[in-house]
């Protein structure tokens, strides 16, 4: 029996440290089995009651808790299991109670010593139960703020890129209000390359910390992933309608950048895809919904050398690279459903972007006064979202 106890007690704590190894100190996107288990298990009751609520604005209330929660639930078992490790390695070591086992494997662990033995074949163990307890809790200190700062600067470019794509984004929205305003439109291959970049940083930090991927944005129709499928979105829709332009190199690598992004996360959340997938393969998105954005473009005068018909199979070849991807991903996080973003699990709800009105102001204007020369800007007092 004492033999057990000490090999079932070694495992528990070898088990422990590993988990703590891979998720809080291996920089290589590492993921134990054990968090994974965690943070889906804390996920499941939150996910239940928000399947159950009748807007996003509220199943995204209930999600904010899950993935804050459960770093805090894996720290506490963590806890749990060197406090169940160390005791079983006493009992066996010493043949003492399970209840005075413990009671001095926790006196250890929390560095509290009100029960440490003078025994002279428990003070190693004593020493290790102590070393575990304040390293595990130090370097768990030490990876909130580097999760924390990789969140903020997450968010700080999905926030920039509010006025640009609106809330939710939407690929389409994207063209639609750089080409209302004159000179805009030249700017967007500065916006593919900083997404490009922006990708990469999501890239290295949401696979050495997964948890990031369930991190959910100050807004509820906010959200990481719909900013990155609409930027690629845009890309994809201007390499369709108008494939011969000095900027294509831009709009390639940025979107290159994009799925190579989502593929990363895909390997370290277990979602399978193709790799290397036939351009001329089916996707989810329908034509009717490719031609309700286009027909977006053409009330915004958007500058088109293919038509829709010509631009479909192009838009369909890009597409195919991310799109079983980001509905995987998108469904998996409950992102906001906004449009082109795939199915969620209470169907219906699609959230809409609302596209700026051009409006000017009526009173106190002479009559003399003529219209504002660029009146696609919007400056004066247009409403945007």
């Amino acid at each position: 029996m004492r033999i057990f106890e000490l090999a079932v007690g070694a495992g528990v704590v070898a088990a422990a440290w590993l988990s703590v190894v891979a998720s809080l100190v291996m920089p290589r996107g590492l993921r134990s089995s054990y968090t994974r288990l965690v943070h889906g298990v804390v996920r499941w009751p939150f996910q239940f009651l928000a399947d159950r609520c009748r807007t996003y604005d509220a199943k995204d209330r209930v999600l904010a808790w899950s993935a804050p929660l459960a770093i805090l639930i894996t720290l506490i078992s963590w806890l749990g299991l060197f406090l169940i490790g160390f005791g079983l390695l006493l009992a066996g070591a010493s043949g003492l109670g399970f209840n005075a086992a413990f009671r001095e494997a926790g006196s250890s662990l929390f560095t509290l010593g009100f029960a440490s033995s003078a025994r002279d074949r428990l003070t190693f163990l004593d020493f290790c139960a102590a070393a575990s307890g304040p390293v595990a809790i130090a370097l768990q200190i030490g990876y909130l703020p580097a999760l924390y700062t990789a969140y903020s600067r997450r968010e700080a470019e999905v926030t920039l890129l509010q006025s640009r794509a609106g809330v939710p984004a939407w690929g389409p929205e994207i063209l639609y209000r750089h080409v209302q305003v004159t000179g805009l439109l030249e700017n967007l291959p500065d916006l593919y390359r900083g997404w490009e970049r922006w990708a990469a940083e999501i890239s290295e930090s949401h696979t050495n910390y997964p948890a990031l991927i369930h991190f959910r944005s100050p807004q509820p129709n906010r959200n990481w992933l719909i900013a990155l499928l609409a930027v690629m979105d845009a890309a994809a829709l201007e390499l369709a309608l108008n494939p011969v332009t000095p900027n294509s190199g831009a709009m390639r690598i940025g979107l290159r950048g994009g799925f190579n992004c989502l593929r990363d996360i895909a390997h370290m959340e277990r979602i399978a895809y193709d790799p290397d997938p036939d351009p001329d393969s089916d996707i989810q998105l329908t034509y009717a919904e490719f031609s309700q954005g286009i027909d977006m473009l053409r009330y915004g005068n958007y500058p088109m050398k293919r038509t829709p018909e010509e631009a479909w199979p192009h838009f369909r070849g890009w597409r195919v690279n991310y799109e079983a991807i980001a509905y995987a991903l998108a469904y998996r996080i409950d992102a906001v459903p906004a449009p082109w973003s795939g199915p969620r699990r209470t169907p219906g709800q699609i959230v809409r972007v609302r596209s700026p009105r051009d409006r000017q102001p009526t009173k106190g204007v002479p009559a003399s006064a003529g219209a504002p020369a660029d009146t696609k800007t919007g400056q004066n007092g247009t409403s945007a979202s």
